[in-house]
């Protein structure tokens, strides 16, 4: 652990159970702190360097205190029907490991068919492009995993590994990736594969 490193366990006031929160001091910042929700759950705080010892628990609680607001927020912008899909997803596929916040229909994509925040305040927020609502479900759930995919490994972009991850996972993936290729070819993208990355 680093010398200028923290590390709290609070108990969250939306839920009741602990969260581990690390704190770092951060010469760079002056008066505002800044904190971002870790991938494993976890809540990681940059404060002043010069901010007392004893006015940490404070604004520690107030940090929670705005999480909960986020996740009650986010709660409401969750889409039903896509939440039972996750649930389902993340349990027959991920044995339930996926941490995601948040999923709902968005109608501003364009290419991309899926997208989750990684990290920040909104970290395990997922969006699914409205324009495939009626694609087959297997489909959607190859969307789903996806991006759940991004939450599980988040430094790995498309890599092989992740590719890896995801096919072990998702047994139709390679047949999902098919229908959105010929999806995008049909729509004149001559290049499917080219297609695919742009859209996922």
């Amino acid at each position: 652990m680093r010398k200028s490193e923290r590390t709290y366990t609070l108990p969250d006031p939306s839920t009741g159970q602990e969260v581990t929160i690390v704190v770092r001091r951060d010469r760079r910042l002056k008066r505002t702190a800044r904190w971002e929700r870790r991938p494993d759950g976890s809540i990681c705080v940059r404060i002043p360097a010069a901010l007392r010892r004893k006015d940490v628990p404070s604004l520690l609680l107030q940090i929670l205190a705005e999480r909960a607001k986020q996740t009650q927020t986010a709660r409401r912008r969750t889409h039903d029907d896509l939440a039972r899909r996750a649930r389902k997803v993340n349990r027959q596929y991920f044995g339930g490991r996926v941490p995601w916040e948040a999923i709902r229909w968005v109608d501003n994509m364009e290419k991309r068919l899926g997208s989750a925040t990684i990290g920040g305040n909104t970290h395990g927020h997922v969006r699914i492009s409205s324009k495939i609502h009626s694609w087959p479900s297997w489909v959607i759930d190859y969307v789903v995993a996806h991006e759940f995919v991004h939450l599980l490994l988040p430094k790995e972009g498309h890599s092989a590994k992740f590719w890896e991850t995801l096919q072990q996972a998702y047994p139709k993936t390679e047949r999902a990736r098919g229908f959105i290729q010929g999806y995008f070819f049909a729509l004149g993208e001559r290049d499917a594969s080219r297609s695919e990355d742009t859209a996922l």
